[in-house]
């Protein structure tokens, strides 16, 4: 599976963006797609995430009831819409999928930077 992951860019505080992580290959063998992050300084830390088949989803506490991940079926694609963003988010977000079975996440998506002005 291949990930390309898009959508960042600059915003300011309470505003919007949505990122995008399309999957390519072999796109049925995956379970999870889940966004991470990763600030300056900082580790990478689990933000939202769906299963591939029921679409349930999940969520850090730290941006729960403002990110909204969802998944377009037809485009094997994931979509993480951001709303009242806050400079804390500011970080360089991947998307990265687990396929059935794994307990490790297998493939990565390349980074997408989204930066929230104060």
């Amino acid at each position: 599976v291949q990930l390309q992951a898009c959508g960042g860019g600059l915003v300011q505080t309470g505003g919007s963006l949505r990122l995008s992580c399309t999957a390519s290959g072999r796109t049925f063998s995956i379970a999870f797609m889940d966004w991470f992050r990763q600030a300056p300084g900082k580790e990478r830390e689990f933000v939202a995430g769906i299963t591939w088949s029921r679409r349930s989803t999940y969520y850090a506490n730290s941006v729960k009831g403002r990110f909204t991940i969802s998944r377009d079926g037809a485009k094997d694609t994931v979509y993480l819409q951001m709303d009242s963003l806050k400079p804390a988010d500011t970080a360089v977000y991947y998307c990265a999928s687990k396929l059935d079975g794994r307990t490790v996440y297998d493939s990565w998506g390349q980074g997408t930077l989204v930066t929230v002005s104060s």
